[in-house]
């Protein structure tokens, strides 16, 4: 049987490619033979990811990009396609969390936890859509959350964030399957990562989380990086519009 998950000749663009999840999953597609733009707001830790992602014999290279902001969001795309000569594969993956109960939420913690995780993942769709668009094929993988499905203490403006992007999957797969664009996105639960550590060095905490997740333990980068190699390939190619949840169980209760 031929290999279903190959990303052969792809060009894979990852944002917040520098580190914890993204670097996982830029990774994971570089594994599979795609190569990979990394786009973030820190260049060096973007570089330092490139340089392994080169040493598996892959192109790669770092792009700084603010995706609150549209023209960088723009400019990135166009650079990308400079540099690698089209788009194939976009992950989603930057975004943020302020941790706070919801009568304590400001509305500059609202703007930035919106802006990065709704309006950047929009418009990273809209400007990398053009490209697979006029190419006639791309994949798009949004990182959505569990949160888009359930509620959780101190989470009121990331889970609606990431509810949006969930939402705005279907609407975005609707709209370009005519062109053989698929949407998805992948809804991990908590995962473990350097951005996370400390988070879970309150075992209290940590306890109660694991209490909700029927499979007993909490998500590593490869288990949301396995779920976005099906989503990009040729294995997932009637897959669109879906949200596919990495939650070891939690959203089955």
């Amino acid at each position: 049987m031929e290999n279903l998950f190959s990303l052969n000749g792809k060009v894979a663009l990852v944002t917040g490619g520098g580190r914890g999840l993204g670097e996982a999953i830029a990774t994971a597609l570089a594994e599979y033979g795609a190569d990979v733009a990394l786009a973030g707001r820190t260049l060096p830790d973007l570089e330092d990811v490139a340089t392994r992602l080169r040493a598996l014999g892959r192109r790669s290279q770092a792009f700084q990009v603010d995706v609150t902001r549209v023209e960088s969001i723009e400019r990135l795309a166009k650079e990308v396609v400079a540099a690698f000569g089209r788009i194939d594969i976009l992950v989603n993956n930057a975004g943020l969390n302020i941790i706070k109960c919801a009568l304590d939420v400001t509305e500059e913690d609202w703007d930035r936890i919106l802006d990065t995780n709704l309006k950047g993942t929009f418009f990273c769709c809209q400007a990398v859509g053009r490209v697979m668009v006029a190419q006639n094929h791309g994949r798009i993988v949004n990182i959505a959350s569990q949160m888009a499905k359930v509620g959780w203490y101190k989470r009121s403006a990331y889970c609606a964030s990431k509810g949006g992007v969930a939402q705005l999957t279907k609407v975005l797969a609707v709209e370009w399957a005519q062109n053989n664009v698929t949407v998805n996105a992948v809804a991990p639960t908590f995962i473990e990562t350097q951005m996370t550590a400390k988070m879970f060095e309150d075992e209290q905490f940590r306890q109660s989380v694991l209490d909700r997740i029927p499979l007993g333990r909490l998500g590593k980068p490869k288990d949301v990086a396995a779920a976005v190699i099906y989503l990009a390939s040729e294995a997932g190619d009637l897959v669109t519009g879906s949200t596919l949840l990495v939650d070891g169980g939690w959203t089955a209760w």
